[in-house]
């Protein structure tokens, strides 16, 4: 019992070095279940609440100019292939290295919530939402805007995410503050503060807080 014990803390501890293994796994059931959920209550949403809407553009936050182009028909793809491309490259710079807790949690939720209203713009909104307008489907009324439990996980990980990787950042520079890797460290964090920056304004476009109706009716608003 205890040559087993020994041998599975030993595998363990192998496992924690790398990192890589189980913070994969990790990430992607983080991925699975946000999405699984996300497009589930949509399904239901659509089929059975009284005010489903469907967002075809961005929202207030990033202004009518923006919100245009996401709704016309070929820009709105680009910026749909831009943010796809940019989701993926988060989630490759999550996994492909050893990531605190406190980054990679909310970092995976984060993603999972941009990913999966980017896959409602590609084409799964044909299941949730069938013969509706190309958009994510939006049915928890708060005001004057309108959610879905993906929009939920972005703006609850997303400042948690932002925060935790500011502090773990400056811990690791604090430590290397006396040395000559300085300078090549601040490039780094430059990069990754930039790179950060950016997926966040491209992500908050795909984000959908502000409802468009579309043509269609959905079974739910009309049974009332």
């Amino acid at each position: 019992m205890n040559r087993g014990t020994s041998i599975v803390a030993g595998l363990a501890l192998q496992w924690d070095r790398k990192g890589r293994p189980g913070q994969r796994s990790m990430v992607l059931a983080l991925l699975v279940v946000v999405v699984v959920l996300d497009q589930a209550t949509k399904w239901w949403a659509w089929r059975h609440t009284p005010r489903p809407m469907i967002n075809v553009g961005g929202n207030a936050l990033v202004g009518a100019m923006v919100s245009g182009l996401y709704s016309d028909p070929v820009t709105g793809a680009l910026l749909d292939l831009l943010d796809f491309g940019l989701l993926s490259t988060a989630v490759f710079l999550l996994m492909c290295r050893r990531r605190p807790l406190v980054v990679l949690v909310p970092g995976a939720l984060m993603i999972a919530g941009w990913s999966s209203n980017l896959l409602d713009r590609l084409g799964v909104h044909y299941w949730t939402a069938p013969g509706s307008a190309r958009g994510a489907v939006d049915f928890v009324h708060l005001g004057q805007h309108v959610y879905n439990v993906a929009d939920f996980f972005i703006i609850a990980a997303t400042p948690l995410f932002l925060l935790a990787a500011i502090y773990v950042g400056s811990r690791f520079s604090n430590r290397l503050s006396a040395t000559h890797r300085q300078p090549r460290l601040r490039t780094r964090m430059s990069a990754l503060v930039g790179a950060a920056g950016l997926i966040v304004a491209v992500g908050i476009g795909a984000t959908n807080d502000s409802g468009v109706t579309t043509p269609v009716v959905s079974p739910g608003a009309s049974a009332r």
